[in-house]
């Protein structure tokens, strides 16, 4: 069976498996990222994951040898070149930088790789903004049934759209962004717990300061959709990351949040992301097997 390595870089964790033509996943596993250590350490964490899942193993009674690298990470990214990333501070690192194995591979952003593997792979069409939620925001734009990246490749920093001027500090430099609130991490750290998981137990428990702080962000989320809305007419936007997980606890107020700061026209449609936590693995497998057809 064909099959290519995949790994998902994000600020917390990493994903990595090896995935089929047909988007099957025929092997998984995490592991952490050491973002706290300096990017040369998340660079050489990543190189020791590949060559890891490079290894020809048994899977299902038979061999696979995987013939491909897919990794996406955060930041401006080329297919040969990772060119910035703000979130692990390194520049210009070149895609043989994160590979010892002599396998060929392709480097996509995070969030645009797994908007893909939503349009392949989770029935997303047409006009569809894909919007992870995670440790940080940032956005896959799709128009027209096409990815769209922008003039530079820095289209879809939905995270980073100041939504209250002057407001909460952001570690990008800008104040009152979106991910300063709304962000997995953000409403972890504003609730004194580790993970937003945490908060929206707190949430469903009726905490006032999770309630305010999870509200604060369904807000910030619905400001900063409606601008979009307005500016791109999506038909669907697709809420995917870890606070997805939360499900109706963050779209019921979402979608009526939004509604209301649309006044004069309809809503999209919002909803979870039907590849749940698998979609940028999914898209880093994509990436993988666009690295084989590459002369």
């Amino acid at each position: 069976m064909r099959c290519v390595v995949a790994v998902d870089v994000g600020g917390t964790t990493m994903k990595g498996g090896l995935i089929a033509q047909d988007g099957t996943i025929l092997y998984a596993e995490r592991r952490s990222t050491p973002r706290a250590e300096g990017h040369a350490r998340v660079i050489a964490a990543i190189s020791a994951f590949v060559t890891d899942l490079a290894r020809p193993r048994t899977l299902n009674g038979g061999r696979v040898h995987p013939e491909a690298v897919g990794l996406a990470v955060p930041g401006l990214v080329t297919p040969d070149r990772a060119v910035y990333s703000a979130a692990f501070g390194w520049k210009d690192v070149p895609a043989e930088a994160f590979t010892d194995v002599a396998l060929p591979i392709a480097l996509g952003h995070d969030v645009r790789a797994a908007g893909e593997a939503e349009l392949a792979y989770g029935g997303a069409a047409g006009h569809v903004l894909f919007l992870p939620v995670g440790t940080g925001i940032a956005g896959a734009l799709v128009l027209a049934g096409s990815l769209y990246g922008g003039a530079g490749g820095w289209a879809g920093q939905v995270g980073h759209v100041p939504v209250w001027p002057d407001g909460l500090p952001c570690p990008c430099g800008q104040r009152g962004c979106l991910a300063a609130y709304a962000s997995a991490s953000a409403i972890a750290s504003r609730c004194g717990e580790t993970s937003a998981a945490d908060v929206a137990r707190r949430v469903a428990a009726g905490d006032p300061r999770a309630v305010t702080v999870w509200g604060e962000a369904v807000e910030a989320l619905a400001l900063a959709l409606a601008t979009y809305t307005l500016l791109l007419d999506p038909a669907l936007i697709v809420i995917g990351g870890g606070l997805a997980q939360a499900g109706d606890l963050l779209l019921d107020p979402l979608r009526e949040r939004l509604g209301d700061r649309l006044a004069f026209r309809p809503a999209p449609t919002v909803r979870a992301s039907a590849l749940g936590p698998d979609a940028g693995l999914l898209g880093a497998g994509l990436l993988g097997f666009r690295a084989l057809a590459r002369p």
